[in-house]
């Protein structure tokens, strides 16, 4: 990307020097090009024309998300923001400061991710190579990322105790792969992520999957007689299950036929049918 200005002077140093105001940057910063030299005036009053020069600088694509946050930030109702850029392998970093900016984090980062992406976005118009921005403020990307390896070895610990999966929040890729990282330096543990888009989160678990949980076998209290009734079988004095006579009562242990009194024979009289 390359931002220019044409400016004209009485000598290609005073143009030079227009051009770079207008451009708003030193004039070591910038380069130039001359297009008119000047031409002095016959007799020094007739004819003649001043200098033009054009005067440019090739954004990098660094430079120009920088740019781009500043005009964002002010927007915000932010002034006497500095953006640093830091360089790195097909990419570079750039941390805002100034005074209270810690607002512009967001919950849990989110604001700082999305002036990341829109940054990203900026600088990767100006070349056909992708060129990754990492937006920071205040140290916070370094803090989250101790805080994230904390919270995954700490979870991988917790499904090889339980056998069991353990999901995590939904997270950006970079800290789903910071997640990742920590959980591999914990052995028997794995991790992967589920979920689509903003719902994407990391799960993590045992290597060999979760344990089966153990049923409790102990129906005491519980279990139910073949009638339906709670408690199982009801029992007279340690003696055999109570059962219903004849005519209706209750039966006890004892098998021995009742007899209502003595004066009564033990059986009823039998009458022979005619």
């Amino acid at each position: 990307m390359i931002k220019e200005a044409v400016a004209t002077g009485e000598t290609v140093e005073q143009a030079f020097e227009q051009a770079c105001e207008i451009l708003g940057v030193e004039s070591h910063e910038a380069e130039f090009e001359i297009l008119e030299m000047p031409v002095k005036k016959t007799f020094g009053l007739f004819g003649g024309s001043p200098a033009k020069v054009r005067a440019f600088i090739k954004s990098s694509p660094a430079q120009s998300a920088a740019e781009y946050l500043k005009k964002v930030v002010t927007a915000m109702g932010l002034h006497d923001i500095e953006v640093s850029i830091q360089e790195e392998e097909s990419g570079a970093q750039l941390s805002l400061t100034g005074e209270d900016i810690g607002f512009i984090i967001g919950h849990r980062g989110e604001t700082l991710d999305a002036l990341q992406y829109l940054a990203g976005l900026v600088a990767n118009h100006v070349e056909n190579t992708y060129y990754r921005i990492t937006l920071d403020i205040g140290n916070y990307r370094e803090k989250r990322k101790e805080t994230l390896e904390v919270l995954g070895r700490k979870m991988a610990a917790k499904a090889l105790k339980t056998g069991r999966n353990c999901s995590l929040e939904p997270m950006n890729p970079y800290e789903r792969r910071i997640i990742h990282t920590a959980v591999q330096e914990v052995e028997g543990a794995k991790s992967w992520s589920e979920g689509e888009d903003l719902a994407r989160h990391v799960v993590i678990g045992p290597e060999e999957g979760e344990r089966p949980q153990r049923r409790n076998n102990n129906y005491r209290g519980n279990s139910r007689s073949r009638n339906g009734q709670k408690g199982g079988y009801r029992h007279n004095n340690g003696n055999r299950p109570a059962r219903n006579d004849a005519s209706g009562h209750a039966a006890t242990g004892n098998t021995t036929p009742r007899r209502d009194s003595g004066d009564m024979p033990l059986y009823g009289r039998i009458d022979k049918k005619n």
